[in-house]
């Protein structure tokens, strides 16, 4: 009796491993999808109140292509991962850097884009850096803007361990909640500087020209991509084969180019970096 017991308790287990949420989202004929839409161009909410952005055009297109409609069910950026690991939503529709941390508590999708983060600075601080490679000890003992739980917060902790090391003054992180508070903290100099993607401050530069500028690029260059939770294998496999076909068919290459302004590809392996 007691192998049978153990016998079903194993079964269970891999039955649970195996558990998927796709064939609930055909069922119900909807996909929940959690998202933080303030980082343009990747997810944002338009003038007219719609969700939108080059992310979102990738997830309505795997809806489509389902037969689902999408539900977005807007979070802060600092609850995405806890909201998709309870089961608060079916997947998460926020972009996400591709980390090793990040991949011991979720089931990344191939990638859809690529980041490289920007210091983005007042116009006349800005100047000084001429859009050089910015490294740690460019920015001791400023001020850096960043949204909570994201990269960029965690490239700055990292930078003050350097800074740290080298006996040089750390920088005092500013964490808020959205790209737009980042930008105010910027313009009301309560920060020295603000830290995020490149392509995210582009149209912040383009809007403010008079203003601010990119100082130039800080640390290494990630994917992006969404997560499922570790049991949802097949949803993430559907995802990530919607993603390569969109890629095959030049379709993903198209939204790059409407969003990102420049086109490259993803790859659909080996893009997890190691610790």
């Amino acid at each position: 009796m007691k192998k049978i017991a153990l016998f079903l308790t194993a079964l269970l287990a891999v039955s649970a491993a195996q558990a998927d949420t796709l064939s609930d989202i055909k069922s119900s004929g909807k996909i929940t999808v959690g998202i933080d839409p303030t980082f343009p161009p990747y997810e944002y909410t338009s003038d007219k109140g719609e969700v939108t952005g080059y992310s979102v055009a990738i997830m309505q297109s795997f809806a489509q292509d389902l037969g689902v409609k999408v539900v977005f069910q807007k979070t802060a950026f600092s609850g995405i991962l806890p909201g998709l690991i309870s089961g608060s939503f079916d997947a998460e529709g926020s972009s996400l850097n591709v980390t090793a941390e990040r991949a011991k508590k979720v089931l990344f999708t191939v990638p859809y884009s690529k980041t490289v983060n920007g210091v983005l600075m007042r116009k006349n601080d800005a100047e000084k850096f001429n859009g050089s490679p910015i490294d740690p000890a460019r920015l001791s003992g400023l001020r850096g803007a960043v949204k909570s739980a994201s990269v960029p917060e965690q490239l700055l902790k990292g930078f003050n361990e350097e800074l740290k090391k080298a006996g040089k003054a750390p920088i005092t992180i500013i964490s808020v909640d959205t790209l737009d508070q980042t930008v105010t903290t910027l313009m009301t100099k309560r920060a020295d500087f603000v830290l995020d993607d490149i392509a995210v401050l582009a149209p912040i530069v383009k809007k403010h020209a008079d203003k601010v500028a990119q100082a130039g690029e800080a640390g290494p260059s990630q994917w992006m991509a969404w997560a499922t939770r570790k049991e949802d294998l097949t949803l993430n496999k559907a995802i990530s084969d919607h993603i390569l076909a969109m890629q095959q068919s030049g379709k993903l290459g198209a939204l790059q180019k409407q969003y990102l302004g420049t086109t490259f590809t993803v790859p659909a392996s080996n893009f997890i970096p190691q610790e």
